[in-house]
Formats: C-alpha cells, structure tokens, sequence
C-alpha cells in the first residue's frame, strides 16, 4: 500500500485537505498556525485503490518545538510514495516555500504542487504565479469549497496500485453474518471474532511523557516531543506486532483543568474522548516526579467512564518525589476504584522497564475479553451466597437464581434473581471481589448486572 505525505508551512490547508480525502473530520483544522503537530495518519479508499495518508505539521523554524514539528514532516515525505506540497494561493510564492518544494523533488518521488485558497477563476490566474516552483504537476483548488479537488485526486489515482483483494458481495454477507457464541467448557468463542487487534489509548494531564512513552514503546521518535506542555493535540495512532496481534496505541492531547482549556485544546479534549471509545485499554501516565493531582483523579474517571482496561504507569521514575511503597499507597487511596489495575515504574527517557509493558498490555487485554465458564461462574456466587448472604429487602428474601456472562470488553455478568432491585450496590462490590478473588481479572473492570428473568441485558443496564 503506498503512502502520500501533505506537506506546507502552517495554515496552509494541509489537514483540511486531509479531511477531504478522509471524507470525514479526522484532523484538527483551525486558524491558529501550526495546529497540527504530530503526523497523522488515514487509510483512504480512493475507488478501491487503497492508500495511507500521511497529514504532517507545518514547517516552520521559529522556535525549537517547531523544528522538531518540521523534522517529522521531511521524514514522513522521505517515507512517502507520493508527496503533495500545499502552499497558500492568496499569498505571494515563498522563497522558504521553493526551497523546501526544491529538496523535495530531488527525493524523485511523484510530487505535486497545491496552490490552495483559490476560490474563483479570478484567483486562479494570479495562481500561476506559482509557475516559478518550476513544478510539473501543479493544481489550483480551494479545498474549503471542494473546487478542483477531483482533477488532484485522479492525479493522486493515476500513481496508486490496485488493491490486490477485494471481498465479492456474498462474502461481505456472510462476514456480516459471523456472530460470535461462547463454548461454556472452554470460554473461547466458537466463531470467529477478531481478537488480534487491541486498542490502546494513552491518557494523562499535559507534560506527564505520553508522547516519550509511546516513541519509547515503538523503539522510534514517531511523536514531537517537546517540555512545552499542549505539544500533542490531535490524537496520534500507532501500530505495532506484539505476539501476533495488532496494538495501535493512541497518542491522546494532554488534559488541563477545564478554566485553562482554550479554543483547539477544547476540540481535542473532545476528540480524546472520542478515542476512548474505540480503545480497549488505558495506559494512564503519571508524573512520579510531582505530587498527584485533582486532574490526574479526573483523568482516571475516564477509565472508569469508558470501562476500559487499566495499567497505571509512574513515569519518570528517575526523579521520583518518594518511595514506591509512598506513592503507590497514596495512588491506591486516591484512585480506589482503580484498586484492580497494575501499577509499573518507568522511565520513558531513558527507556528502563518499559519493555515490561507489551507482556502486561497482553495479559491485561486477555482478561479484558475474558469468558468464565458458567459452571465455574455460578459455583462462586453460590459459596459467596453461602459465606455472605444477601440482606433482605423490603422484609422479603432476595435470591440470586443464577450468573450468566454475556459480554467481554469488559467481562460484563448478568445475576439473575428475583428481586434484582434489592441485590446493593455494596454486596455487587463483595460478589465482584469474590470474583477477583477466584479468577485472574486484574488489570479489567468486572461489572455484575442484577436482572429479572427474561430480561435484556441492555434494559438492565440501563436501569442499574
């Protein structure tokens, strides 16, 4: 599959174009230069010729988080297989803009010049001034009114592959058809259901090294990192093979207290929470150097909100502000209904320990979409029936008749019972610590739904 880098100074249009091949809101577009920091990236179907789109940060110099921004997008354009350099129609030619447009083309790569922002035939012949950039293929558009973005595109088509499988129709029907059942003897799914490919967000308030980890992780500088806090503003995915699956961790904006949080910041805080829901684990990134936060208590709600898997990770350990024993006691009393996820020191910087984390992301997303077999389900609830019995309520016995799990990601367990408004909050609490107790699930949420008889579990939950 070939890759195509937009390139271009800030404010130029690069992640609106970006957007436009998307055909959906992807990028953070906004008057303030230099929105766009990391590089992001899309896989674009153009007329089933597949391709990944490469949306960099503009190239500018004026201070050091900038270069570094700049960096990233001469790398992805020597990455590329197609570059596409944006430059704004409504301005003079760039003497910066040739330069750079100059050291391009020597990569010998299909390279187009987009003179954007040219909403008219009027603007278009002044557009030609551009002709000095001596470039071979150049395209007048206006990307904001979608003109003449159809001639770019089959430009763009013209040096694309066809993609090599394609699914007929009835085979499309029948993966649709696919529905995965539960073997209760084994708790594995007796039909197919893709669980090679785990989804893993990055979470933490600004400047804890969520970006450092991530280039850590991936063992390359893939995102700008920089001691100016808000560098991350768009959500960067990466890929990478741990064991055979597919893990693409998820990049998230640094989260501010809501008084400090500004225009863009706002739309990424938003957009973080959308990223959230597609992910299945949460990898929340504390300062060890400085004391917990009220906003590091908020950010790890999220976890909890979303019922994502957990692994809390105490960076930059290094600098550590106390004992492990110290700070972990203080991070168990603040974070209690986080009691079930693992805690693991590293030092993004330097590297140290964070290799330990791909074989806890594996064996915290094994028990995220873990099956208890219902046998084995019922025998615990019953002894813990046994050991500790359900209160009455109302004056009248409350029974749990039986357990069935229903849902994974996370394990999600229906307590059939007679009067389920009389099974407490608190003795839900006793049933899932008996669980943890008998069955590996750290590192997961457990939730225990108490229903009647006949009832579906999307109106138990709603009412729970």
């Amino acid at each position: 599959m070939k890759k195509i880098a937009i390139l271009g100074q800030p404010n130029v249009g690069k992640s609106s174009l970006f957007n436009r091949f998307a055909r959906k809101r992807i990028a953070i577009t906004s008057e303030t230069a230099g929105t766009t920091r990391d590089v992001k990236k899309e896989f674009i179907d153009f007329d089933a010729k597949e391709a990944e789109i490469l949306d960099t940060g503009g190239i500018d110099e004026s201070t050091e988080l900038f270069k570094s921004v700049k960096n990233k997008a001469i790398e992805a354009a020597e990455e590329a297989d197609i570059i596409l350099y944006v430059v704004d129609g409504k301005k003079l030619p760039d003497e910066r803009d040739k330069a750079l447009f100059y050291r391009l083309q020597k990569l010998g790569k299909p390279i187009a010049l987009v003179i954007n922002k040219i909403d008219n035939d009027k603007e278009e012949e002044r557009a030609w001034e551009f002709g000095e950039f001596g470039a071979k293929n150049m395209f007048a558009v206006s990307v904001s009114h979608n003109r003449r973005i159809g001639q770019l595109i089959e430009w763009v088509k013209s040096h694309l592959d066809e993609s090599p499988l394609l699914l007929e129709p009835d085979e499309e029907d029948a993966l649709e058809n696919l529905i995965g059942q539960f073997d209760e003897e084994t708790g594995r799914l007796t039909e197919e259901e893709n669980l090679d490919e785990i989804g893993v967000a990055i979470i933490g308030r600004t400047n804890v090294g969520k970006s450092s980890l991530l280039n850590a992780l991936l063992g390359s500088e893939r995102a700008v990192v920089s001691e100016v806090a808000g560098t991350t503003i768009d959500p960067v995915d990466e890929k990478m093979i741990i064991d055979g699956k597919t893990v693409t961790f998820i990049d998230t904006a640094g989260l501010r207290r809501r008084g400090k949080i500004r225009g863009i910041e706002r739309f990424a805080l938003n957009r973080t929470r959308q990223m959230l829901e597609r992910a299945d684990i949460a990898l929340l990134v504390l300062d060890a150097s400085a004391p917990l936060s009220e906003l590091d208590e908020k950010i790890a709600g999220l976890v909890d909100e979303f019922k994502l898997g957990c692994i809390i990770v105490l960076n930059k350990w290094d600098k550590a502000i106390g004992s492990y024993e110290e700070i972990v006691e203080e991070l168990r009393y603040r974070f209690k209904f986080l009691s079930w996820a693992p805690v693991i020191t590293v030092s993004a910087k330097s590297k140290k320990r964070v290799h330990k984390l791909n074989d806890m992301l594996l064996k915290v997303y094994e028990n995220y979409t873990r099956h208890i077999p219902t046998r084995e389900l019922n025998e615990v609830i019953k002894q813990a029936t046994i050991k500790h019995h359900i209160p009455s309520f109302r004056g009248r016995p409350v029974n749990i008749l039986f357990a069935s799990q229903y849902a994974i990601k996370p394990p999600k367990i229906a307590l059939i019972s007679n009067r389920p408004r009389g099974i407490h909050f608190s003795y839900i609490r006793y049933l899932t610590n008996q669980l943890r107790e008998n069955f590996d699930l750290e590192g997961t949420p457990v939730m225990l739904i108490p229903k009647k008889r006949g009832e579906r579990e999307e109106e138990s939950e709603k009412t729970s």
